[in-house]
């Protein structure tokens, strides 16, 4: 990250997506909930593999809305299906003036929405997609290709899903209402090969319990966040664990620039997994907090889940890491 990395920061419900994109200016999303509907064919289990692209940090894959089909980022920081407008400006927009878009730089009120009526990933069919619009045209410039839109984490609350890096692969696989206790991955069946971690969904938010200099930290946890981010109002005795290496500008809404600093983590304890000099940006998280008490204390990003092949059951709220 070099001079003034963007990040673009999505709340919604008041909670925190944190999508760090580096030389890409930041996008705001909706305070609201998500809702979608699956397929009725959607009741017994369904897999399928899907392919994806590395385009910088960031995960993309093909997925189609409507008659609309091309690239789409993974986002398990963002709540739900996100839509560039760009290519949608002519469906049926429901504005919400009384919703309010927060970044780390503040908030602002306004919110638009649409609903898709068939979205397909893969073998997995969604029908009556409620999706936020916003431009992600600052995204496409930095990273020069076409994005129609992001994928959240609530199209894949009934799913496990695993991210495999090095032959950049998703395993996903629809939960079916039997299999729920039961369902596992082949991937997963020698238990010696991986870690298992307990995760909470806030408002469809991916949130982990970590420890550093013994204190504990709740981080979102984001596949499209390209840095690992800590809230500077964090204790003193975090920061003593951290050495700075350089001051960073990050761009908010507009012209408006925030403060920060980039560094490495000496340690962090990320279930029974201990982690060194792991990569972070340091900034003032104060607009990240939830509506119903309690705030996110930064986030674990794709430098981070990219040393491993990771998965996700969100039905039993646990994550794997593989050794």
């Amino acid at each position: 990250m070099d001079g003034i990395g963007n990040y673009k920061i999505y709340v919604i419900c008041f909670c925190i997506v944190l999508s760090v994109t580096a030389n890409a200016a930041d996008s705001t999303i909706i305070h609201r909930s998500t809702s979608v509907s699956i397929h009725s064919s959607a009741i017994d289990s369904i897999s399928c593999i899907i392919p994806f692209n590395r385009v910088g940090n960031l995960i993309v894959v093909k997925a189609k809305a409507d008659t609309i089909e091309g690239n789409f980022i993974l986002d398990t920081g963002a709540p739900g299906l996100v839509l560039n407008i760009t290519y949608f400006r002519d469906y049926p927009i429901v504005s919400h003036h009384d919703a309010e878009q927060r970044t780390i730089a503040g908030s602002t009120n306004g919110v638009q929405q649409t609903t898709i009526k068939e979205f397909s990933l893969g073998s997995l069919q969604y029908f009556r997609t409620e999706a936020d619009l916003t431009n992600l045209g600052q995204i496409e410039n930095a990273k020069g290709i076409k994005v129609l839109g992001l994928l959240g984490v609530d199209l894949f609350k009934q799913c496990e899903m695993i991210i495999d890096f090095e032959k950049s692969l998703i395993y996903l696989h629809r939960i079916g209402k039997k299999e729920a206790s039961t369902y596992k991955h082949e991937f997963l069946l020698d238990t010696s090969l991986y870690r298992v971690l307990p995760i909470e969904l806030k408002n469809n938010f991916i949130i982990t319990t970590t420890e550093i200099a013994g204190k504990k930290i709740k981080l979102a946890i984001d596949c499209a966040a390209e840095s690992n981010i800590l809230d500077s109002r964090l204790p003193n005795k975090v920061f003593e664990n951290i050495t700075i290496t350089r001051r960073v500008k990050l761009a908010g809404p507009g012209d408006k620039k925030i403060d920060a600093f980039y560094g490495n983590l000496g340690s962090i304890k990320i279930g029974n997994l201990d982690v060194s000099n792991l990569p972070v940006t340091i900034t003032n998280l104060e607009y990240t907090c939830f509506s119903f008490g309690g705030c996110v204390d930064g986030v674990l990003g794709f430098d981070f889940l990219s040393m491993h092949k990771v998965g996700f059951n969100f039905v039993n709220r646990k994550m794997y890491i593989w050794k």
